[in-house]
C-alpha cells in the first residue's frame, strides 16, 4: 500500500477511524485557509527565467541546487517567459543580445521583475573597457529591481538578492509601508 495521502488511508487505520468527514460550515472554513494558503504561496513565490551567457550562470545553476535550494525561498525555475515573472540576468550582454533580452522581457506579464547578477550584468564587467560590443549594464536596456554584485557573486548573494526583492514586492503591496 502507499503511503501517500492522496491515495487515501487504508482501511483499519487511525486516520480512517477517527471520524466522519467534515461537513456543513467548517468545510468551508477549511477550504478558505487553504485557498488563503495558495494565494499567499504565489504572491511570495517568484517563478524566473533565468538568461545565462557567461560565468555567473555557473553560480546561478549552483544556487538551484540541492545544497543552496532557491525553491525554499519561493524562487522555482520556469523556462518559457509566458510563465515568470523574474528575470534573472547572469552574465555579460552584448549589443546583439540585446535585442533577445528586450524581446524576452516584453514577453513575460505584468507584474515582473529584474535581477542583474554580476558585475558584467551590472556595469559591463572587465569586458567593457576594452570591447566594443558589450553593453554597459542590462539597465540600459530593461529596468532592473535589484543589483547583486560580484564576480561572480556567491550563491548566498543571489538568495539574498532574491530575499530583497520580496521585502520590495511586500512593501509595495503595503503602501503605508516605507519602501
Amino acid at each position: 500500500m502507499s503511503s501517500d495521502p492522496a491515495h487515501g488511508t487504508p482501511p483499519g487505520t487511525p486516520a480512517a477511524s477517527a471520524g466522519p468527514a467534515v461537513t456543513g460550515p467548517e468545510a468551508h472554513v477549511m477550504v478558505g485557509n487553504a485557498d488563503l494558503f495558495v494565494n499567499w504561496a504565489r504572491k511570495s513565490s517568484l517563478w524566473y527565467l533565468l538568461f545565462a551567457t557567461a560565468c555567473c550562470g555557473i553560480e546561478l545553476m549552483q544556487a538551484g541546487a540541492s545544497r543552496y535550494d532557491m525553491d525554499r525561498f519561493g524562487a522555482v525555475f520556469r523556462a518559457t517567459p509566458r510563465q515568470s515573472d523574474l528575470m534573472l540576468v547572469a552574465g555579460t550582454i552584448t549589443h546583439k543580445m540585446a535585442e533577445r533580452v528586450k524581446r524576452l522581457y516584453d514577453q513575460m506579464p505584468e507584474p515582473k521583475y529584474v535581477i542583474a547578477m554580476g558585475s558584467c550584468a551590472n556595469t559591463g564587467g572587465p569586458f567593457f573597457k576594452d570591447s566594443y560590443c558589450v553593453v554597459k549594464g542590462v539597465d540600459l536596456v530593461i529596468p532592473v529591481d535589484v543589483f547583486i554584485p560580484g564576480c561572480p557573486p556567491r550563491p548566498e548573494a543571489l538568495i539574498d538578492g532574491i530575499m530583497r526583492l520580496q521585502k520590495i514586492i511586500m512593501q509595495k503591496k503595503n503602501y503605508g509601508a516605507k519602501a
